[in-house]
């Protein structure tokens, strides 16, 4: 599993999490909005602690700046 996850990336994943959080605390979004929301949320961290998307592959998106040999 190669990282396919850039810093750009990584830091935009973490900044709407950090909104979507934020928004849920402050009960802006609340019912199934908020679960969904919520869920997307820990999608991003947990691909931007990890470098890697799996819905990047089908697609074939990389936004690393690592090469592939």
């Amino acid at each position: 599993m190669s990282k396919n996850i850039g810093l750009l990336d990584k830091t935009i994943r973490i900044i709407m999490a950090i909104v979507i959080g934020i928004l849920y605390l402050t009960n802006v979004i609340s019912g199934p909005l908020a679960i969904v929301l919520s869920i997307i949320a820990i999608v991003f961290i947990l691909t931007s602690f990890v470098g890697f998307c799996p819905l990047y592959l089908p697609f074939g998106f990389n936004t690393s700046k690592s090469k592939k040999k």
